[in-house]
């Protein structure tokens, strides 16, 4: 779990988050919803401990990660995987030289054990016989489930996903969702996505933070989102024709 406590963040004179406080469950996928400039990816910053927060506090199971030392933050980001919106592979890499680079980087593990270790995720992840292939050979989806590859290759905690369906088609941004989900299950992670797909949040946020301006202005699940009176949530969520039918057919239901 990450619980978070009146976190505040500035840059110069701009505040972009404003004290916001929430937590982040084991085991669920939660999350970061809300418009551009909003402060949502300035958040996913701070929980990666790249950006300091001025006020307020982070906990990674009881530990403040401002109290930390070096040594402990060090370890802490090695239990952190992160999918990049890009999904940042080294364009020069196989597919299995990318899933391996942070094996390589950050632990003294045998050859064989790094490529078993490789192996097993990347067909965790339903790429079989991709190993050999470079990024340029792959699909979009390819590309992000290698994302995804890297991301659990050192068995983290804690998921970090930033807009994981950017640039992918409807059917395969299903895919990644349900992947997602699944390992985050599976391997009982805490995983925190940064999204602006209503889809997503409506297949898999099971917790849902939106945030408007700076401030946390809601939070809740994606079965609670269609009964929220919260103007700026569902002027949000149901800008599209699509959504708006879907929460009008549940409310004619409950009625």
């Amino acid at each position: 779990m990450i619980e978070v406590e009146n976190l505040h963040k500035s840059f110069g004179e701009a505040h972009v988050l404003k004290g916001i406080s929430t937590s982040f469950e084991k085991g669920k996928t939660n999350l970061i919803i809300g418009q551009s400039g909003s402060g949502k990816t300035v958040f996913l910053k701070c929980l990666l401990g790249l950006f300091t927060p001025e006020e307020g506090k982070i906990a990674y199971e009881g530990q403040v990660y401002s109290e930390l030392s070096l040594d402990e933050k060090r370890d802490l980001r090695q239990e952190m995987g992160m999918v990049f919106q890009g999904s940042a592979l080294f364009d020069s890499m196989t597919v299995e030289g990318n899933v391996m680079f942070p094996l390589e980087m950050f632990t003294k593990q045998s050859r064989s054990e790094m490529q078993d270790r490789v192996d097993f995720v990347l067909k965790r992840v339903n790429l079989i016989d991709a190993h050999h292939k470079y990024p340029s050979e792959i699909s979009g989806g390819m590309q992000k489930r290698v994302a995804i590859a890297r991301a659990i290759v050192m068995n983290p905690k804690y998921l970090f996903c930033d807009e994981p369906n950017s640039g992918l088609d409807p059917k395969t941004a299903i895919l990644i969702d349900n992947l997602i989900q699944e390992i985050t299950k599976e391997y009982n992670i805490t995983t925190v996505i940064n999204s602006h797909d209503m889809n997503s949040v409506m297949e898999i946020g099971e917790k849902i933070i939106f945030l408007k301006d700076g401030f946390k202005e809601w939070e809740g699940s994606n079965k609670e989102i269609f009964k929220t009176d919260n103007a700026a949530v569902t002027n949000f969520v149901y800008s599209s024709e699509l959504f708006k039918k879907v929460r009008q057919m549940y409310l004619e239901e409950r009625n």
